[in-house]
């Protein structure tokens, strides 16, 4: 064999630098400082809790309309006290991790992914020993100061919820009422009976939604808008009168078979208007709540518990189809609130 071909001994290709000196912090060895470091961070998380709680004073305190440089001063006044206290939460908690908790270099070999019986033992001494180094329970001031800066953190959550909609209870009319006339939801053109064939379904909205003031501008609109035209949207379909059995009290409901029915499911509010023109069956696509309208909107299979409420129909002078009241019923998802406030409804009735 040539001296070219000669094997090469085993040998690391890179020196093992080793560790560097350990630096001792300035906490480490001295007490007062450690004080002062525990102090600062535990500042930090009192104002964090504090900040919090201003969260919660600025929803309620300040007008959604007013500004602040030129931005909504509501949700300026959210961004510095939630972000300002979450930042000094993690701030805090990489100070008290960098300063006060234990310094100590650690290497970790390659093993298994199965522990072994001992190293589960080892591992939960280990983590014994880093609370105990971490100080968490020999160092109150900033053990209570962050139990109680994120317990106040689920407060702007909670307040936050207020957000998600009014409350059901209390919900109980729409803008509907006498005179209104339904109008196409898509064009706003009000409606006729010679507008609408047998079989047919027209998704409308009260005309309110598309009336205008002396100037031109739209009489609802932004939420208001928005709330109006989810909350009254309605349905108008035509059968055949034999067609159908209206319970007592609603004989004159309809017009020449045209039955108008509230567009919102009674079992948690999804805007419904699958038709079967051959059964008289309103079907809602998300939960599969189906309504027999030629039998007052009543349950026939599905999750929904409560009939599709129904509008009473009449004409005007003008042969347009408009609303004889609002809604007898309330409408939207059955939530105990709204049972309640149905409840009421009867009563008075």
């Amino acid at each position: 064999m040539s001296d070219d071909l000669q094997p090469i001994p085993d040998a690391e290709p890179i020196r093992d630098p080793g560790l560097p000196e350990h630096l001792y912090r300035p906490q480490d060895v001295d007490e007062a400082e450690a004080t002062r470091t525990a102090r600062q961070i535990s500042a930090m998380f009192i104002v964090a809790g504090l900040l919090f709680l201003g969260f919660c004073v600025a929803y309620f305190a300040i007008d959604i309309d007013a500004t602040f440089l030129g931005w909504s001063a509501q949700n300026f006044a959210f961004g510095v006290t939630l972000g300002g206290g979450m930042l000094l939460i993690g701030v805090g908690i990489i100070q008290w991790a960098k300063k006060l908790m234990g310094d100590h270099e650690m290497i970790e070999m390659r093993h298994p992914a199965a522990s072994s019986e001992e190293d589960r033992v080892a591992v939960m001494k280990e983590l014994n020993a880093g609370i105990e180094e971490s100080g968490f329970g020999r160092r109150p001031m900033i053990r209570n100061s962050l139990l109680g800066a994120m317990g106040l953190l689920g407060l702007p959550a909670i307040v936050l919820l207020r957000d998600l909609g009014p409350l059901p209870h209390g919900q109980s009319h729409t803008v509907w009422k006498k005179g209104m006339r339904l109008v196409n939801d898509v064009t706003g053109t009000p409606l006729k009976p010679a507008d609408i064939q047998v079989g047919q379904l027209i998704n409308g909205e009260p005309a309110v939604v598309y009336e205008t003031n002396a100037d031109g501008d739209p009489v609802l609109h932004g939420s208001e808008l928005l709330a109006v035209k989810a909350k009254a949207a309605i349905i108008v379909v035509r059968m055949r009168p034999e067609d159908v059995t209206p319970d007592k009290g609603k004989e004159n409901w309809g017009v020449d078979g045209i039955l108008c029915y509230s567009k919102i499911c009674t079992h948690v509010g999804c805007p419904i208007s699958l038709w079967e023109q051959q059964t008289h069956h309103l079907l809602c696509p998300c939960h599969q709540s189906t309504y027999d309208l030629g039998d007052n909107g009543k349950v026939i299979f599905g999750p929904a518990h409560r009939p599709l409420p129904q509008l009473p129909l009449g004409l005007d002078d003008e042969g347009y189809l408009i609303a004889m009241s609002d809604f007898p019923e309330i409408v939207g998802p059955s939530y105990p609130e709204l049972a309640r406030d149905q409840k009421k409804l009867d009563d008075k009735a």
